[in-house]
């Protein structure tokens, strides 16, 4: 059975990436909770070389398989969605027409149960968050339904290393609400509440609340750990998502989240050696959930732009969209960009090529 953690008040929340050949990733994942019932969600995707990321447009009504051989979940989408990709194999961020978003990040701890044919179906790592936006339209729906572990989540080596891809999920909603979903040791452990508003990387979220709870106590105006580590960034998150002025103005509350997962990020070049989550910020994206609107913002371009998602056709038989974003995501975009979307075929998630049997 999963375990499942509920509280009230407010913390923090990071992000990162589904399979890929690269080894160093980390991220940020925070949640704003401002006035009027604004709710905003900040990323930052960090990995040591080009993440090959893409935006796409995903109606309603595709047919999905789990990719995890003959006992593969299947499912049908209920919701449509705007996604960023990894390596167009993956899902590592995104939100759904009813305002729940996801974020995939790297947590080296995370052990997923043992898959085979008398298992539950399998779920490749790669569509776990696309599972969660193409099925649920709050996070308490998607808490009730993961809880009863319709699913094993069905990893493999990062593609050329000797170490396997080990994420945890985060989630938010157009309420506020918020929930972490990790394997540990085996087992699901599901943290849900509108208080855990951040998530970054290592160690496990029950450790990090501890840590956080030191930096608590020392206060935010006094000292705030600077460096670039995963705890570090959780810390300085957590205090300046709960610090920004909750303004009436949209607008302005815009403007403090992406001030708070800038200051999260790590500048472009830099990498710490024998510190795989530590990697340079390739890219943020920010969810308004309220006015349904996506933003992206690349490291290496100059202009931040953004998806209106009322805009964009989700019925089911519209067509799959794509905006291609280019090598280092160099392509420059700027203000609102669904009619920049051009016809694709859907990306294919990676999975296993064989069902396995251990």
């Amino acid at each position: 059975m999963p375990r499942i953690v509920r509280t009230l008040p407010c913390l923090v929340a990071a992000a990162t990436l589904a399979l890929s050949p690269l080894s160093s990733l980390a991220c940020t994942r925070v949640v704003y909770l401002g006035a009027n019932d604004d709710v905003i969600t900040a990323r930052s995707m960090d990995w040591k070389q080009d993440v090959a990321t893409n935006l796409y447009v995903l109606p309603r009504g595709i047919a999905r398989t789990g990719e995890a051989g003959p006992n593969s979940i299947r499912w049908t989408a209920k919701y449509g969605s705007v996604v960023a990709t990894g390596y167009d194999v993956s899902t590592t961020d995104g939100v759904n027409e009813k305002g729940l978003s996801a974020q995939l990040l790297w947590l080296v701890e995370s052990q997923y149960p043992k898959f085979g044919k008398d298992s539950k179906p399998g779920l490749t790592i790669a569509a776990w968050a696309q599972y969660v936006l193409d099925n649920f339209a709050t996070v308490a729906e998607a808490v009730s339904a993961l809880e009863k572990e319709p699913f094993t989540v069905v990893t493999d080596n990062v593609p050329g290393e000797d170490r396997l891809t080990t994420l945890h999920l985060s989630m938010s909603d157009k309420t506020g609400d918020s929930a972490i979903v990790e394997y540990i040791n085996g087992k699901q452990v599901i943290h849900h509440g509108k208080q855990y508003q951040v998530m970054t990387n290592s160690p496990t979220f029950d450790e990090q609340l501890a840590l956080n709870a030191y930096w608590t106590q020392i206060g935010g105006t006094t000292f705030l750990p600077g460096t670039n580590r995963a705890s570090d960034r959780f810390a300085r998150a957590s205090f300046y998502i709960n610090a920004i002025p909750k303004s009436e103005d949209p607008v302005q509350a815009l403007a403090s989240v992406f001030g708070v997962i800038r200051n999260a990020s790590v500048p472009f070049g830099i990498t710490t050696p024998g510190q795989p989550n530590i990697s340079s910020t390739r890219w943020r994206t920010v969810v308004d959930h309220k006015r349904m609107l996506y933003f992206f913002e690349s490291a290496l371009t100059p202009n931040t732009f953004w998806v209106d998602l009322n805009k964009v056709d989700f019925s089911a038989g519209a067509p799959v969209l794509r905006l291609d974003l280019g090598k280092d995501q160099r392509n420059t975009f700027s203000g609102e960009v669904s009619a920049s979307f051009k016809a694709a075929p859907p990306f294919a998630f990676l999975g296993l090529k064989t069902a396995k049997t251990g």
